[in-house]
């Protein structure tokens, strides 16, 4: 029998199937075992326009032409955007007034042809890599392999066998996808990040496949990776993968590969039917190269394929990329949850992801909005309920960004209560899906059973076992909230808030969402964009509501109350930097504000990783993006655009930072990588608006390894008002390694905590910044060099006095539309009279762009 084997491996030949007779113009499946072809696109209709029954939609040549065609990935909003059924449903009320919800009361269909030659003694198979939303019928050629009873749920994934069904010539498939609630079914929903989408994102949202396989189908094959811990010299590797026999008969096949360039082999003898996992005996790497993250180090990737061989020669295949890593977590001295990477005290600096509303695959603006935060200095993105597809793992393990997945919140996800039996199988079917999917990514770094609550020790339970029984290899929480379950016991993470506006020196309080413990969704609330991406999406007049008319609802903030209002934001930007006089005093003060509530709150949290009484262990910022243009939880824009909120929280996230501490006023030296730095200079320069020095101090320093220090101070100066503090870093040769202005006020901003709700803080009294509206106009010249990898601005003040918060922006020429998305090294930068900064932008798309200066008395 093992002669026979080998043999035929060495005799294989790969047949190409012609196309079948009558299969024009629908695409060709060869029908080779380890082959996989994704449906490339859908025809779409709703059921109250195709009113035939499955029978009829999935019969080969069914008239489908007048449908709409979508693309593979395509909810059923998706689809009706592609197609341009609405007008711009991201500007103003567009989506609330064009969107007729009815439309999505009633099943929708989708269908799919293709041509085949079916070949005796191979399998093929439909399979669902996530569910239906909400949940589906499925049909082959006339004949449904399955109803609502079976594929139900988002996140589930489905294997049918329809080779029997399968036809010589044209196929058909269709898929009835069923109306969406999610509070009534486990799916995917947006709460308070945005208006709901009309369809309640019901649909096919991620890939259909065909795929055919010989006798013996493989999946799941996964490397589970040990390390030598601390010393990190050598890593051993456990391969995995799951056997199946399609056939009513015993089968022998060889399991052929490699791990990272290790031979890997294995003979196994399946009984009928009968699925197995094997196990490879164990691999030792020595000298591994390690996967980082990007703070840490680099991102090596390594190669894992098998090949099932029987006596008919290839039945099947599969590939993966995997990271050799070590991640863990536990409950520090203070019961908060500390992660290490490959045996590394890990300081999370994350922020909450945003899928997009309509759930659509946009390959291209992920990656843009996955070096936006690569670029920021995040080093975790948090997925709650949107565990996205594919792409985004990839991306993350490329780049070096941790993800922590995990499910919603407030829906059907943590209505307990109120399950069903068949809502535990979804539940457990949901977890086990998303397991295996991550099981071989690096990026991820631990799963969050439950968001703002604790499971039930009967869900807890069915969590536990999906994810075990997929050797997801990372950390399980059992909430992001401080919450405890009854097997992993307490979660080690606090959800004390804010999600408004708070001030700058709340981040320093021991109290609430301020920097100790974990905070797994916090933030300062409103983030204003600049006017060009205001105008994309407001009208004039919303656009004059912002200053004008702050208490009166904006549809671009949230619906929930609380949120949908500028009223707490305006309130402090009038008593802080004084009332805006127009639109565009409103929108540079709105950049300060943002810039320094964002910059603080990821400072405070570094500051203290290391605290040796209360550490901050780590923080995620309530968002990172948004799923629909708004006016609140961002770091970027809708349009990928970067105002102050993105480029304070860049100032604060530099591998080696210096800052400024609201509570003790403290100068710190921050590094967030695992090597020492000596040689440098910290120098602390406080300003009166005037250009007066009122103290100047500095101290030469070693910047310690992935940690903080209190390095200097600053004295309180003897002024009244507002006063600008410069810090500087500097390395044994006199280059600057990191530049930070504070505009600061004699008084403080006052917080009334035992009046804190579970959205903000209110504050009782403010600092005074409302000097800055009286500097003095500075001028600043630029000077701009073409490069290829984009462009380099200089630029100094030629005035006498400070130019505040100063903005380069790239545009397609004088006046003309903005470039976007840009890079930019830093920005919202200040200068005192004299000095001069190099940017460095990089772009796509315009060839030589116009650089645009601005600023806030520029």
């Amino acid at each position: 029998m093992i002669g026979r084997l080998l043999t035929a491996v060495l005799a294989l030949s790969l047949l190409a199937v012609p196309p079948a007779a009558g299969a024009d113009h629908v695409p060709v499946v060869p029908l080779v075992p380890g082959k996989v072809m994704t449906v490339p696109g859908w025809r779409m209709q709703s059921s109250a326009v195709a009113t035939q029954g499955g029978a009829e939609v999935s019969g080969a040549r069914f008239g489908d032409r007048s449908w709409y065609a979508v693309p593979a990935r395509s909810t059923v909003m998706a689809g009706l955007v592609v197609n341009r059924k609405y007008p711009d449903l991201n500007y103003s009320t567009t989506l609330r007034d064009a969107v007729n919800p009815v439309d999505f009361a009633v099943p929708w269909w989708y269908r799919h042809e293709f041509a085949a030659a079916p070949v005796p003694g191979r399998h093929t198979f439909l399979r669902l890599t996530g569910g239906v939303i909400a949940r589906g019928e499925l049909w082959v050629n006339g004949t449904m392999i399955a109803g609502t009873d079976r594929v139900a749920g988002a996140y589930p994934r489905y294997e049918f066998d329809v080779t029997a069904l399968l036809k010589h010539g044209r196929n058909a498939i269709a898929i009835k996808a069923m109306p969406a609630d999610p509070f009534r079914d486990l799916t995917v929903s947006f709460l308070d990040w945005s208006p709901p989408a009309p369809d309640n994102n019901m649909g096919v949202w991620r890939d259909v496949r065909v795929a055919t396989t010989g006798p013996v189908s493989v999946s799941d094959a996964r490397v589970l990776t040990a390390l030598d811990l601390p010393g990190l010299r050598s890593a051993t590797l456990t391969v995995k993968a799951e056997l199946r026999n399609n056939t009513e008969h015993p089968v022998t096949t060889v399991l052929t590969g490699s791990a990272s360039n290790r031979p890997l082999y294995h003979i196994v003898s399946l009984a009928p039917r009968h699925t197995q996992t094997v196990t490879f005996p164990a691999i030792t790497v020595h000298e591994p190269k390690l996967w980082w993250p990007a703070q840490f180090g680099d991102q090596p990737l390594h190669r894992l394929d098998l090949t099932a061989w029987t006596s008919h020669g290839l039945s099947d295949r599969a590939e993966s990329s995997f990271g050799i890593r070590d991640v863990r977590s536990e409950l520090n001295s203070t019961g908060a949850r500390q992660f290490y990477v490959n045996g590394k005290p890990f300081g999370v600096r994350g922020g909450g992801w945003a899928s997009d509303l309509y759930l659509r695959a946009q390959p291209d603006r992920l990656a843009a909005e996955l070096r936006h935060a690569r670029d920021l200095g995040l080093n975790t993105l948090r997925l709650e309920g949107k565990q996205e597809d594919h792409e985004l793992f990839e991306l993350a393990d490329r780049l070096g960004i941790m993800l922590l997945p995990g499910w919603e919140c407030c829906t059907k996800w943590e209505k307990y209560s109120g399950w069903t039996d068949e809502d535990y199988r979804v539940a457990g079917e949901s977890t086990s899906a998303e397991a295996k999917r991550m099981v071989n990514h690096p990026s991820v770094l631990g799963f969050l059973i439950g968001s703002d609550n604790a499971a039930t020790a009967r869900v807890e339970q069915a969590y536990l076992d999906a994810l075990r029984g997929a050797d997801f290899p990372a950390p399980i929480i059992p909430s992001a909230a401080a919450k405890t379950t009854p097997v992993l016991g307490k979660s080690g993470m606090k959800m004390d808030g804010p999600y408004w506006w708070i001030p700058p020196n709340y981040w320093y309080q021991d109290k609430l969402g301020g920097a100790a413990g974990f905070a797994s969704e916090v933030g300062s609330g409103p983030a204003i964009p600049e006017l060009d991406t205001l105008s994309r999406y407001l009208s004039p007049q919303e656009i004059d509501d912002l200053w004008r008319d702050p208490d009166k609802p904006q549809y671009h903030l949230a619906k929930k109350e609380v949120f949908a209002k500028l009223t707490v934001f305006s309130a402090a930007l009038t008593q802080r930097y004084g009332a805006p006089k127009d639109l565009r005093d409103f929108l540079r003060k709105a950049q300060l504000a943002n810039y320094e509530a964002n910059r603080a709150q990821f400072e405070a949290y570094g500051r203290d990783f290391a605290d040796p009484v209360n550490p901050a262990t780590g923080v995620i910022y309530w968002m990172v993006n948004n799923a629909w243009p708004t006016l609140y939880w961002h770091l970027w824009s809708y349009d990928l655009a970067s105002a102050g909120s993105f480029f304070g929280a860049k100032k604060a996230l530099r591998p080696l930072h210096v800052q400024y501490s609201y509570d003790d006023r403290s100068v710190v030296l921050a590094n967030t990588g695992l090597a020492a730095v000596p040689g440098l200079t910290v120098r602390a320069t406080a300003f009166a608006l005037d250009g007066r020095v009122i103290s100047d101090k500095s101290a030469a320093v070693t910047a310690d390894a992935n940690t903080a220090r209190r390095v200097l101070d600053v004295p309180k100066p003897d002024v009244s008002g507002t006063y600008l503090v410069r810090l500087l870093l500097q390395d044994a040769a006199g280059r600057e390694v990191d530049r930070n202005i504070y505009w600061l006020s004699t008084s403080d901003d006052v917080l009334d905590f035992p009046k804190s709700t579970w959205w903000y803080t209110p504050t009782t009294a403010h600092a005074d910044l409302t000097g800055l509206q009286n500097l003095p106009p500075a001028q600043v010249s630029k000077s701009v060099t073409y490069q290829r990898d984009g462009l380099d601005v200089v630029l100094r003040n030629d005035s006498s006095t400070v130019a505040l918060s100063v903005r380069a922006d790239l545009r397609t020429a004088p006046g003309g539309a903005q470039v976007l998305p840009v890079s930019w090294s830093d920005n919202y930068v200040t200068l005192w009279p004299g000095e001069s900064v190099t940017l460095h932008a990089s772009y796509q798309g315009a060839r030589r762009p116009h650089v645009e200066i601005s600023g806030f008395n520029v």
